[in-house]
């Protein structure tokens, strides 16, 4: 019994390293990206996409916003929710085309940017192209991020909920 018990340890140790040495090999960034077509002006969308103290009101994966105090001039805010608690800083804002924002919180295990790009559309609605630049730092999460979570589905649900929010 002790025989198998230890033939169990040992294949789950090396998945595990088979895991991490696939992960080591995979690249650190990532780019992902979506584009959706809202049946709002571009300045209604970048008002309700740059007032981050109330995303807790519309995103579902938010339970509570801290507006921080600003880092040179940049805003900062930290979300609660469902990917715990993470510090971003707005790194640029330009009224009603732009908006980049940061992961500034280094001890966690991924970071990148979001950049959101609005563009007005010839029926008066707009086109947001969302865009992340992420970095995933374990190789594990690497590994599982990379073959079990697709890329874009937090880009998605962040714009569905915004669309919700829109109607």
């Amino acid at each position: 019994m002790i025989k198998w018990l230890l033939y169990i340890l040992l294949a789950l140790g090396g998945l595990v390293a088979l895991v991490a040495i696939i992960g080591f090999t995979l690249p650190k960034g990532h780019r992902a990206s979506k584009t959706v077509v809202y049946n709002a002006p571009r300045d209604v969308v970048f008002a309700a996409l740059s007032d981050v103290g109330r995303y807790a009101d519309w995103r579902s994966d938010v339970k509570k916003i801290e507006m921080l105090p600003d880092d040179n001039g940049r805003r900062m805010f930290r979300e609660h929710g469902g990917n715990g608690v993470i510090t971003f800083r707005i790194e640029e804002s330009t009224v009603p085309s732009r908006m980049l924002i940061r992961i500034a919180d280094r001890s966690l295990p991924f970071g990148g940017t979001w950049t959101h790009e609005l563009k007005a559309t010839a029926s008066g609605g707009t086109e947001l192209t969302t865009t992340e630049d992420g970095e995933v730092y374990n190789p594990i999460f690497r590994f599982m991020s990379r073959y079990f979570f697709s890329p874009t589905a937090t880009i998605e649900a962040y714009q569905a909920a915004l669309g919700k929010k829109l109607r």
